[in-house]
């Protein structure tokens, strides 16, 4: 089968693998869409500890089954499917505490190469985390599970309502994303970047407002007549941002931070902010199985218009085009055909 292979940063290779064999309980798919992501992005323009160089990458994808392992009785050859790249242990410590987000085994047991022909999914993530795609569904739509998983379980907790008012920092794929759920909710956003393309995109999406930075602060005081916002959602990974985010909400409000920085990275917090304004820091990670199954009915009943966040399509082969578009700021994300 052909893969590619992330070899060092901004260099992908094509090279032809054996196509893998399921064991008991794995199935091996077919893979009919892969979508690029914003970790991807950087393990691709700088490299990230948690995808390995010299090595295979993508984990948002769908698929069709083409062949199964013993004992697994959920699925059949042939069947159109969708699917997350991970799944709790269910026998950690976390596990056993219902934190299935951040079992000790998650990561080491996830599994990456959706650039490819074909992906082997194993037992935990088969019994767990793959569901049958939906008619209605395009390939590329379904290959949403994972990252709508991740900003689902963000969320969790949250009770956000008709009318309470959110503020998205970062206009990226994750950031849209965010909006697109904030909105099912019924949330009035504003959203904040870089990249006039993508705040044009966040209007059409339903954003109340769409601003640059150095205009969060003015736009912040008239949206909520001086109040401030309900939530405000981190979603750029810069420690600047997480510092800056709690001036942003309202007293009692929450801030999610969800951009992950730099192993090592600290912030300061001014003190009396936090603890007489009554302000909640939430870190958020991964997603749990319930996430998943969440995602999938949303996705299921259309409600999230995924679609529109896909900027276009690139064979397998032409997989690095893709990335060096992105990393020129052209586009939201790509799906790759193989």
């Amino acid at each position: 089968m052909k893969a590619n292979i992330l070899v060092s940063p901004r260099k992908i290779e094509l090279r032809e693998l054996n196509i893998p064999k399921p064991s008991r309980g794995e199935i091996l798919v077919k893979i009919k869409a892969a979508l690029t992501c914003g970790t991807d992005l950087k393990a691709f323009s700088r490299g990230h500890h948690i995808i390995p160089m010299p090595g295979v990458f993508g984990h948002e994808f769908s698929g069709v089954i083409a062949a199964t392992g013993k004992g697994v009785k959920k699925f059949r050859k042939g069947n159109e499917i969708m699917a997350v790249h991970s799944a709790p242990c269910l026998k950690c410590r976390y596990c056993k505490r219902g934190l299935f987000n951040i079992c000790e085994n998650i990561m080491e047991t996830k599994v990456l190469g959706a650039f490819a022909e074909y992906i082997l999914l194993p037992e935990h993530i088969v019994k767990q985390n793959v569901f049958r795609k939906p008619e209605n569904l395009t390939f590329e739509e379904a290959a949403f599970l994972e990252p709508l998983s991740c900003v689902i379980h963000g969320m969790q907790g949250l009770n956000i309502k008709k009318g309470d008012r959110a503020l998205i920092i970062g206009a990226g794929p994750i950031g849209l994303l965010h909006l697109l759920l904030l909105k099912n909710k019924g949330a009035d956003v504003i959203i904040s970047g870089f990249e006039k393309r993508r705040l044009a995109l966040a209007k059409k999406l339903g954003a109340a407002s769409a601003v640059t930075p150095n205009n969060i602060e003015s736009e912040v005081e008239n949206f909520t007549g001086g109040l401030g916002v309900d939530y405000v959602f981190e979603c750029t990974g810069q420690p600047a941002v997480w510092q800056s985010a709690v001036y942003y909400v309202r007293r009692g409000g929450t801030v999610i931070l969800f951009g992950g920085c730099k192993t090592g990275t600290t912030v300061t917090y001014d003190t009396s902010r936090l603890h007489y304004d009554e302000i909640t820091l939430k870190g958020v990670f991964h997603f749990t199985p319930a996430d998943v199954k969440e995602a999938y009915n949303l996705l299921k009943k259309r409600q999230i218009p995924v679609a529109k966040l896909i900027s276009g399509k690139y064979l397998l082969t032409d997989t690095e085009k893709a990335f060096l578009k992105l990393m020129e700021g052209e586009g939201i994300k790509y799906a790759i055909i193989p």
